[in-house]
């Protein structure tokens, strides 16, 4: 009898408690039932663990099969139930865990979080003796990945003597998502010089890694690649591509991806009318949601965020608040925090710092430190002074929280610097330090002769450090003769005007730059990319720059895109 359904499942299982189940063709058709309620899409999970209770002798296979089953489940119950099935076969003998068991309770354990047991499974595999397995191995690469523990991941990956695809991809994907993007760039090309064909998996997480750093040249490799195999028309590939295109600055080349996939599904249309949006193109990326509409997709969350995005980088109001009170209705979606952040980013951004504040005030959900301190930067920026030290209060760094970040503490010591009050924002400065908190440092990348590099502020790390500097010193000398003056008052330091404007000087966007106009061919599109939101000196610099040297300058920070060219740039200085 064919399983189709837990109905079909049912009348099977009455059948054979009619017919018994004590000889050979029973057993099959108990194993048959057993693994179609446990793994088929149709089954039932519990119903299947009452199957296993039900067994008197049951071996390794049912055991193995229920904790499969677990480890693909979403719900974090399921994965206690598995490792709590594993701990019963360690003591109850037979059956005792086999090569087969281990790479899903890996996977469990990796769901979980849970770094010391992990730790344990893993002596016992060594102790056992299946620490040789392939399987075991790459799902142990996983495991500690998603622990955070690169280094004991890294050395399972050195030691194997065999590496498929899945261990290649395993240790990348580990790297990605440890932001350590560059050093996956490293492996990725160790991959294909290992002769190693890759999957959908290995460029979706290489895309991703090209998309943070900007690596269009790697990028570009992997998109021959995908053409090749075939796979670009895909939508979860042409997913990666259109957001590795976009955040690498080419969105002609994203537009031509987007245009090719088949079968084109939410997350392709919104990292799309993510892409027009982040690059200024805002009435395009309304006009694409409009269109997606029409063809019958319905938007998500991430979707509003990105047209909600699209209004906040070209300043209009009015249609955010249509967007906002609007879709939600139609579609059923839930705004979220990062919904009601672009309309407080909006606001604040165009000035109307009340309206902001009283939108945060009136939201039906709990403001968090982010919108606050999205209102308090706008007011520093605006000259609101006063209303930026009655704000501060909103973020309570006198009161220690869980989800405590340097950003709080960062911008309400600025306020204090704006306003003059050195003593209070040294207080500020003592609470960060008590508390371990550091401001994260500003840096940035840019890609030469398709290796990326890394600037921090004021580096002289690099090889070509000297001649960097002196290519700086020679564009200062330039653009001062079209009226540069360094905006000085962005240096919140005690120190004199000579100094600030040393500080300003070396921002790492500025070092890049200058390392880009010494070795980019003349002509060629400078792409640099920040972790930080640009500030108005690095903005004004740039707008000089292009104008002087004819060169296009791609910069993405960490809110939108800037292209500037003969001295202007997208964003029309609204960003």
């Amino acid at each position: 009898m064919e399983l189709r359904s837990m109905s079909d499942a049912l009348q099977f299982h009455a059948q054979l408690l009619k017919g018994g189940t004590q000889n050979d063709d029973a057993a099959r058709n108990v194993s048959k039932l057993f693994t179609f309620a446990a793994l088929s899409p149709g089954g039932d999970l519990s119903y299947a663990r009452l199957l296993l209770r039900s067994i008197p002798r049951p071996n390794s296979y049912y055991y193995n099969t229920i904790i499969r089953a677990y480890s693909r489940s979403p719900d974090p119950t399921h994965h206690f139930h598995a490792l709590s099935l594993f701990l019963s076969m360690l003591h109850h003998q037979p059956p005792q865990p086999d090569n087969f068991t281990y790479p899903f309770l890996l996977k469990c354990l990796a769901r979980l979080k849970l770094t010391p047991q992990g730790k344990q499974i893993h002596a016992l595999i060594t102790k056992t003796g299946f620490g040789s397995d392939q399987y075991i191995q790459n799902a142990l690469i996983h495991m500690y990945s998603e622990f955070g523990e690169l280094g004991f991941a890294r050395e399972v990956f050195d030691r194997m003597p065999l590496r498929d695809v899945v261990s290649w991809t395993s240790m990348i994907d580990g790297l990605v998502n440890a932001d350590r993007h560059v050093d996956a760039l490293a492996l990725f090309d160790s991959t294909l010089k290992a002769g190693i064909e890759v999957n959908d998996a290995t460029v979706m997480s290489v895309l991703r890694a090209c998309a943070e750093t900007g690596a269009l040249s790697v990028g570009k490799k992997v998109h021959m690649i995908v053409k090749e195999k075939r796979i670009d028309s895909k939508p979860n590939v042409g997913t990666a591509l259109v957001d590795m295109y976009a955040k690498s600055g080419c969105l002609e080349s994203a537009r031509n991806v987007f245009d090719n996939v088949v079968d084109k599904d939410v997350f392709v249309w919104t990292a799309m009318i993510s892409a027009l949006a982040s690059h200024g193109m805002c009435q395009e990326a309304i006009g694409m949601f409009a269109e997606m509409e029409t063809c019958r997709i319905e938007p998500d969350e991430r979707t509003m965020t990105a047209v909600l995005s699209a209004c906040r980088n070209s300043g209009l109001v009015n249609e955010a608040y249509v967007f906002l009170n609007d879709v939600p209705k139609r579609y059923g979606i839930e705004p979220t925090i990062q919904h009601f952040g672009c309309v407080v980013d909006l606001l604040a951004r165009a000035g109307r710092l009340k309206e902001a504040e009283d939108f945060i005030n009136t939201m039906p959900i709990k403001p968090d430190a982010v919108l606050w301190r999205t209102l308090i930067w706008a007011c520093k920026l605006h000259g609101d002074t006063d209303r930026a030290g009655r704000l501060v209060k909103h973020l309570k760094l006198r009161r220690r929280t869980a989800d405590d970040d340097s950003g709080s503490y960062i911008l309400t010591s600025n306020v204090y610097a704006s306003a003059g009050k050195w003593c209070n924002k040294a207080e500020v400065r003592e609470l960060m330090n008590r508390r371990g908190l550091t401001k994260p440092p500003g840096c940035s990348r840019i890609e030469v002769d398709g290796t990326v590099c890394e600037f921090s502020m004021g580096d002289y790390n690099h090889p070509e450090a000297e001649k960097i500097y002196d290519k700086l010193d020679q564009i200062v000398d330039e653009i001062r003769k079209e009226g540069y003056n360094p905006r000085v008052s962005e240096v919140l330091l005690e120190m004199d005007d000579e100094d600030k404007a040393i500080q300003l000087l070396h921002h790492s966007e500025k070092l890049a730059l200058a390392y880009g106009l010494i070795r980019n061919r003349q002509g060629s599109k400078i792409r640099i990319v920040k972790n930080l939101r640009s500030c108005e000196d690095c903005h004004e610099f740039m707008k000089l720059v292009s104008k002087i040297y004819q060169r296009e300058i791609i910069v993405r920070d960490r809110i939108r895109f800037h292209h500037f060219k003969n001295g202007d740039c997208s964003c029309k200085d609204h960003w």
